[in-house]
């Protein structure tokens, strides 16, 4: 069950790492939305804010994608060997 998900989820880790960047980028939007909110009008806060959500999303969920094509790749290597059942030869 599990298996399937991690697979899908790192099949493209080109577009895992596209989705990864443009959520860092709208952190970093987000953070200065909000910074200057500090030093200005309060409303940019809340802009800040509203840019943050999408922005964790989206980072997340392009880490997870790499991070899935990473451990795929150690699942492939992990699988199944050929098993002898017979013990005393």
């Amino acid at each position: 069950m599990l298996k399937p998900l991690i697979y899908r989820l790192g099949s493209n880790p080109k577009l895992s790492l596209k989705r990864f960047f443009r959520g860092i980028a709208l952190f970093v939007l987000a953070v200065i939305f909000i910074f200057a909110g500090y030093y200005s009008h309060y409303s940019l806060q809340i802009i800040g804010v509203l840019i943050l959500i999408p922005a964790l999303f989206f980072a997340f969920w392009g880490y997870s994608g790499i991070f899935a094509n990473r451990f795929s790749q150690v699942i492939k290597e992990i699988g199944p060997k050929h098993h002898d059942p017979d013990l005393w030869k």
